[in-house]
């Protein structure tokens, strides 16, 4: 069995202690920032403030990035504070499936 190694992270501003195979330490780091980074983004547009909607909005876009790897990216770059418009369908979809209650289970 491979040995594991505990680091401490930071996302959103709160601590994790996570587990990672030895050697695993880069990838899992730069994990924690894509993780990071697109939680943050989220939060900072405003329209959502709950930690677990943002986790999940967060999820959804990197799940579709990824399965959207092999498609070319957009012709334009979005500028710093344009709003993404897959946010805004998997926030329009997100709603939908919450219903009026806004909670996730």
């Amino acid at each position: 069995m491979p040995a594991t190694k505990q680091i401490e992270v930071q996302i959103m501003g709160q601590s994790y202690l996570l587990g990672c195979p030895e050697g695993g330490e880069g990838r899992l780091l730069e994990a924690v920032e894509k993780v990071d980074t697109a939680m943050c983004r989220i939060r900072d547009a405003g329209k959502v403030k709950a930690r677990d909607r943002i986790a999940v909005l967060a999820a959804l876009n990197l799940a579709f990035d990824v399965a959207d790897r092999g498609i070319a990216p957009p012709a334009r770059p979005r500028g710093e504070g344009e709003p993404d418009p897959r946010l805004a369908l998997l926030l329009e979809r997100l709603d939908r499936a919450l219903g009026n209650d806004g909670r996730l289970i």
